[in-house]
């Protein structure tokens, strides 16, 4: 049992210094938005921002008021309303009729072999005259200079696809200890800072932005390709990447912000559609992730307090550089470095996530989405 023990720290300590040490020193790497001046006007391709709506009808006018102050001479706003029993279309009309640039659809039924956002978000391309096409949600909210900025990143760094990490409004306690830790979790299992590499096969899509060049994303399929796909952010930019297309990561801030999901809560219930989705719909993909999460991330820091020798030495070397990382991004997401502390509590509920995805995913034999229960087969023939 002491050497297995021993097997495991150790192993924690080789990922935390090789994996850990080389995405913190990476991050330091990615673009950050309020370092590029916003692009001049003769410098501003035409862009169609595009999002897909459903019974948004709480956040939806505080995330229209920013996208009617976005300081850019050539832009369109497409929104589309998918299938909403709420006031969302209603809003959204009114929006389109005092704003000269937006365009509404509007979506009555789901076609089959469809989830509903990759079809909402393809009814809106398919209207689009963007040369660019900036896909978001319909809870972002954008600083006025913010496409500017995208721009002058993405003329800068000579790229075809730009996702960006915004600000995530936290309140409370608890909410802050898993964002903070799923914050940490999607830079360290991602590798944000090897995407910009055509060498590399890493790829980062997040939902609140991403900015792809029009030909670029008709070349890769379009979301026809990920009609099936619960991940939908991140299967685009795997798509652009393998198209052989240039992708970059870079840090919005304030630029471009969301509340996502009010509540520790409803942030659990809100990914229990994508934990097993992101894992392929694989249990023994999910058991390794779930287990490698468990040794990582919470296994040192109790062995820190009750191992002894070895054991408590190498338990220390991923404690420290699991902490320091932690720190950053605490500091990155504008809370008290003090979360680090909480590194393994985030870690067992990004734990429990997991399992609860699994669990939830193949009791009730697929996923229940925007209104709409899909089959597990269905899902699996459609991951990209």
């Amino acid at each position: 049992m002491h050497w297995f023990l021993l097997l495991l720290l150790g192993f924690a300590a080789f990922f935390w210094i090789v994996q850990g040490l080389r995405v913190a020193w990476g991050l330091l790497q990615l673009p950050w938005m309020k370092d590029f001046a916003p692009a001049k006007d003769e410098d501003c391709p035409r862009i169609s921002l595009l999002f897909a709506a459903r019974d948004e009808e709480e956040k939806l006018r505080q995330a229209l008021a920013t996208l009617a102050k976005i300081d850019y001479p050539h832009l369109e706003i497409v929104a589309v309303d998918d299938r909403s029993r709420d006031a969302t279309a209603r809003i959204l009309d009114e929006f389109a009729r005092t704003h000269a640039r937006v365009r509404i659809v509007h979506v009555a039924e789901l076609p089959a072999g469809w989830l509903g956002k990759p079809h909402a978000l393809q009814r809106g391309y398919e209207i689009s005259s963007g040369e660019w096409l900036l896909f978001t949600d319909a809870d972002v909210r954008f600083a006025p200079d913010a496409l500017r900025r995208a721009v002058a990143i993405v003329n800068a760094r000579k790229v075809d696809h730009l996702t960006l990490f915004g600000d995530v409004d936290m309140e409370g306690f608890w909410e802050t200890v898993l964002l903070t830790f799923f914050g940490l979790a999607m830079h360290v299992g991602n590798e944000s800072h090897r995407v910009a590499s055509a060498k590399s096969k890493a790829y980062v899509g997040v939902g609140a932005f991403q900015l792809v060049r029009r030909s670029a994303y008709e070349a890769c399929g379009t979301h026809r390709r990920l009609a099936m796909e619960v991940v939908d952010d991140m299967k685009l930019a795997k798509i652009v990447k393998l198209g052989g297309y240039r992708s970059c990561v870079g840090v919005a801030e304030h630029f471009v912000s969301v509340r996502w999901h009010a509540g520790l809560g409803n942030v659990i219930r809100g990914v229990t559609k994508n934990f097993f989705a992101a894992l392929r719909y694989s249990l023994p993909f999910a058991t390794v992730a779930f287990l490698g999460m468990l040794v990582v991330n919470v296994l040192p820091f109790v062995a820190v307090i009750f191992g002894h020798g070895w054991v408590r030495g190498l338990a220390a070397v991923s404690v420290m550089i699991a902490l320091a990382f932690h720190v950053g991004v605490d500091l990155t997401m504008k809370v008290s470095p003090l979360y680090a502390l909480t590194h393994p509590v985030g870690a067992l509920f990004f734990c429990y996530m997991i399992a609860r995805s699994v669990a939830v995913t193949l009791w009730r034999g697929g996923v229940e989405w925007r209104g709409t229960f899909y089959e597990l087969e269905e899902l699996r023939k459609g991951v990209v």
